[in-house]
């Protein structure tokens, strides 16, 4: 597993969709231990261009135009995450490092 992969989860706790993807935003070295959980943005098929989403699509492994919603993190168990989609270029990283930046007021 690496930072800027999506996968599709089974029925996340709390959201009213059978299955919903989600990228991995944790950083590598939280990613490779043994903690048990990872920070992930959910992707949604509706954005609205805030600066805190990121439009994503066909390129990442996705089936049409979608949005990561980084203003909606969520901890999810890495036992969740088997259903690999596809995985960000270095490009589409530095748009979601950006947008967490912003939707974290670290900027």
């Amino acid at each position: 597993m690496r930072r800027g992969e999506i996968y599709r989860v089974h029925h996340p706790a709390g959201d009213p969709k059978l299955y919903r993807s989600f990228v991995v935003v944790s950083r590598q070295v939280l990613v490779d231990s043994r903690f048990p959980t990872v920070i992930c943005a959910p992707i949604l098929t509706r954005g609205h261009g805030f600066s805190t989403q990121v439009s994503i699509g066909v390129d990442e492994g996705l089936k049409h135009e979608s949005w990561i919603l980084c203003d909606n993190l969520i901890s999810l168990r890495k036992v969740q995450l088997t259903r690999f989609v596809g995985s960000l270029a270095r490009a589409k990283i530095e748009e979601l490092d950006r947008a967490l930046k912003i939707a974290l007021a670290l900027e």
